[in-house]
């Protein structure tokens, strides 16, 4: 069974593809996290720009995410809560790309 997870594509006030994300990342979810953000890079990619990805109303997410994350770390930024700024951190994520809390 997957996880609850709510996935949603938008465009910032910037004019900027945002993906905003609810629940909790983990392996039985974890295709459709990807899917998003593949679907979205192009939109953002054509504009030039570097595509959001809001995960502050995510409380947990598990390695499964953080490689998708690694993965296109050249292309994105993220918006955190901020309980997930350590996990982050251990990873090295916060290394190799621009991660906020929100």
């Amino acid at each position: 069974m997957a996880t609850p997870l709510s996935v949603r594509t938008d465009i910032g006030d910037d004019g900027t593809v945002v993906v905003g994300v609810t629940g909790e990342l983990d392996m039985s979810n974890i295709d459709v996290f990807s899917a998003a953000i593949a679907d979205a890079i192009t939109p953002a990619s054509h504009d030039g720009g570097v595509l959001t990805i809001d995960l502050t109303g995510v409380e947990y997410l598990d390695s499964a995410a953080i490689d998708v994350l690694f993965g296109n770390a050249d292309r994105i930024r993220l918006i955190v809560n901020p309980i997930l700024i350590p996990v982050l951190k251990v990873s090295g994520l916060t290394n190799v790309m621009s991660v906020e809390a929100g």
